[in-house]
């Protein structure tokens, strides 16, 4: 009965904020507090990037001819080698009773309520008597982390397994980390660094000893136990595989087009006419290095290494990437800046500035939404 309550408080978390934002489109507003709103009513959410693309895989599962023959994207079929294949898969099912786009909805929905279950449960490992209200605020804020919860998103599937395989590891659990660490590279190509997190927490203290050492005795040095952790190479091997049947090419994720956005040296988002920046207006930027460094720094002083490893190494690679949507692709991180900084969210001033806030989160979601929308003017094909 517990656990079930537990349950319920977090899916209203997960659901009401969501809710809220799809209410405006789902009532056809013309605007809201002055913000001017598409008039296409859900179908503004259904349409946001890149839910549309991935309704493609679920109904075609790279099939060439039928992604040909069917969707007229204007985009190469090589393109969608980019876009993993679980989060289109697992709306397979439901739409066949509810239609692709509001099964795609659905399934971002439960991957919420399935990520913030993840995030409460780590979260009490630190601070147990607020981790119902750090969970509330994770379930709104950053923004953008809203707005994918909100739309048709990989994202909530992808950071909820990323925790769920760190929760796991660190309770030493390894199995269970491998297989969500699996989940999460088969819905996102980042997740590979999470089994770079693991290989440096793995490997590094331990790197003076193995150098000393002869092969052979290795295994009293290395914690072999955590071998699942493998699993997450092992997935991505596997899609490799498949898209060596799809696309006729191993390697189809690399020649999907311009869909890698890292560039050395790091720091080129700040080269305005990138062609996934195109202005120059990026001074948040600053502040979201500043904020997630400094919280590397605490995980660090906090002794908390296997956390510090995966922000460490997603950090690393958030700096050579080159896309105005930045904060997208730091997404993975902040759930883990919530333990960084656990002092500060839990103090009564934060408490004020949060219900501060909550207007301008609001509103910017609106607005986002309303304007990253795909152009569809045939939806016959995606139902």
């Amino acid at each position: 009965m517990k656990n079930f309550k537990k349950l319920l408080i977090i899916s209203f978390f997960a659901m009401l904020p969501t809710v809220l934002l799809w209410l405006p489109f789902y009532l056809h507003l013309e605007s809201f507090w002055g913000i001017p709103l598409p008039n296409q009513g859900m179908g503004v959410i259904v349409s946001n990037y890149d839910g549309p693309l991935y309704l493609v895989i679920s109904k075609t599962f790279y099939n060439l001819e039928a992604i040909k023959n069917n969707f007229s994207f204007n985009l190469p079929v090589e393109y969608y080698a980019a876009h993993f294949p679980l989060y289109p898969a697992l709306i397979f099912l439901p739409a066949q009773l509810i239609g692709f786009p509001y099964a795609m909805l659905l399934i971002t929905v439960l991957s919420s309520i399935f990520c913030l279950y993840y995030f409460y449960q780590l979260i009490s490992d630190y601070d147990k008597l607020n981790a119902f209200w750090l969970t509330f605020v994770f379930a709104i804020f950053p923004a953008r982390w809203l707005i994918v919860r909100s739309v048709g998103s990989p994202e909530p599937l992808f950071v909820g397994a990323i925790i769920a395989s760190l929760y796991y590891f660190k309770h030493k659990k390894y199995w269970l980390a491998g297989i969500f660490g699996a989940i999460a590279q088969l819905t996102k190509s980042p997740g590979i660094l999470l089994f770079l997190a693991y290989t440096a927490v793995i490997i590094l203290p331990k790197i003076k000893r193995l150098a000393v050492s002869n092969i052979g005795k290795w295994e009293k040095i290395i914690n072999f136990k955590t071998y699942p952790v493998l699993l997450i190479p092992l997935s991505l091997l596997g899609l490799f595989y498949l898209y060596s049947i799809q696309f006729n090419d191993f390697l189809a994720y690399f020649h999907s087009g311009d869909n890698i956005h890292l560039f050395f040296p790091p720091f080129q988002i700040f080269n305005y006419s990138a062609p996934w920046v195109n202005t120059h207006w990026l001074e948040e930027v600053i502040f979201i290095y500043l904020v997630l460094t400094l919280g590397l720094i605490k995980l660090i002083n906090q002794k908390e290494y296997l956390m510090a490893s995966f922000v460490g190494v997603f950090l690393l690679s958030i700096f050579f990437v080159s896309h105005r949507d930045i904060m997208r692709y730091a997404l993975p991180i902040f759930p883990f800046m919530f333990i960084a900084y656990k002092d500060t969210l839990t103090n009564k001033d934060f408490k004020l500035v949060l219900f501060i806030i909550l207007i301008p989160i609001y509103l910017f979601s609106l607005a986002f939404i309303s304007n990253n929308t795909m152009p569809i003017s045939d939806w016959s094909s995606l139902l």
